[in-house]
C-alpha cells in the first residue's frame, strides 16, 4: 500500500483552515502495534507514537469506530497533547475491512462537536483513505 503524503497533508490542512474551531487537526497511520503521526496542523505534539488501545486514538484504531469526546477531561485514559484541549473527535481511516490509521481533531472549545462537525471529520479520513 502507497501512502500519498500530499493528498493526507492537502486533507488535513483543508480541515484545520475550514473549521475554526478545530485547533488541531492530525493524521496517525499504522506501523506494527503503533499509530505514528503523519500530517498535522495545530502546535507541536510530543505524541508522535500511540500504543494500540491507547487514549482515544488508539481505542478508535482497535474498534474502527469514530469517538466523540465531548470533555477530554472526563474520558479516563485520554492522552493529552495539548492542555487547551477541552473537546475531541478520532475517526478511523479504512482501507478495505482494514484500520490502516485514524484522523485526530482536537478542540480548545468544550463539547464542539456536533454532527455537521463530525460528519466533516469522518469525510476526511475516507478522502484520506481514498488516497492510500
Amino acid at each position: 500500500m502507497a501512502t500519498d503524503w500530499d493528498h493526507i497533508e492537502r486533507t488535513v490542512s483543508r480541515l484545520h483552515e475550514e473549521e475554526a474551531s478545530f485547533d488541531w487537526v492530525g493524521a496517525y497511520l499504522m506501523d506494527g502495534d503503533e499509530l505514528v503521526l503523519g500530517p498535522f496542523r495545530g502546535r507541536p505534539t510530543e505524541h508522535i507514537r500511540i500504543p494500540m488501545g491507547a487514549g482515544v486514538c488508539g481505542s478508535v484504531a482497535v474498534t474502527g469506530r469514530t469517538e466523540v469526546v465531548p470533555d477530554v477531561h472526563a474520558r479516563p485514559g485520554h492522552i493529552a497533547c495539548d492542555l487547551d484541549t477541552r473537546s475531541e473527535t478520532v475517526a478511523p481511516i479504512v482501507v478495505g475491512d482494514r484500520v490502516v490509521g485514524v484522523l485526530d481533531v482536537d478542540s480548545n472549545t468544550p463539547d464542539a462537536f456536533r454532527p455537521r462537525e463530525v460528519d466533516a471529520i469522518e469525510q476526511a479520513a475516507k478522502e484520506i483513505a481514498a488516497g492510500m
